[in-house]
């Protein structure tokens, strides 16, 4: 399918390197970083598509390469809930998400020296409501800090506390891979 591609995944996350693996895909990784503003203008799925495309600009792609880059939030009522920056803040976001439905938003670029296509994908997750001893208790145990909305769905919050999800469990995770397969056909 990607036979006359270089692929490259534009990400330091382990979770998107595990994700990307799963599809069978030969990739090399190349960490992009940027100052991940976004003008206050942006809404919901602007957001992610505009830092995934940062990203993907912010790389000089060669002939022959295709990189994927993608930028996950966590958004409740209107509020970006992104990487906490400290246990306090970590503690403050899991406690607005306790009881509520949220979305993931995945954006995703997929660019080659020729094109470039960006799409978001959106998962609802619903959590039940978390006590302070459940909330302290993975803030002790688990690492939150590089987690947008400070929890991956994939560890004993995500067990005890995800009471329902409505799209991609993937993309709750970091990277939309069945919408980003269908994507990569057309290239």
């Amino acid at each position: 399918m990607l036979e006359n591609y270089k692929i490259i995944l534009g990400s330091k996350s382990p979770r998107r390197k595990e994700l990307l693996s799963g599809l069978d895909i030969n990739f090399s990784i190349k960490t992009i970083e940027v100052d991940e503003q976004y003008p206050n203008t942006l809404k919901g799925e602007e957001i992610p598509i505009y830092l995934s495309k940062l990203k993907a600009d912010n790389y000089a792609i060669k002939s022959g390469e295709l990189l994927i880059t993608a930028d996950t939030i966590v958004y409740l009522d209107g509020e970006v809930y992104g990487k906490p920056g400290s246990k306090e803040e970590a503690r403050h976001m899991l406690q607005k998400l306790s009881g509520n439905t949220h979305e993931v938003i995945t954006g995703v670029t997929i660019t080659t020296n020729s094109r470039q296509d960006t799409f978001a994908s959106t998962t609802k997750v619903t959590f039940s409501e978390l006590t302070s001893q459940e909330i302290e208790y993975y803030l002790d145990k688990y690492k939150p800090y590089d987690k947008a909305g400070s929890y991956g769905i994939q560890e004993w919050i995500g067990y005890i506390g995800i009471s329902h999800i409505e799209g991609s469990y993937f993309n709750v995770m970091g990277l939309p891979v069945q919408k980003l397969y269908q994507t990569l056909k057309t290239f």
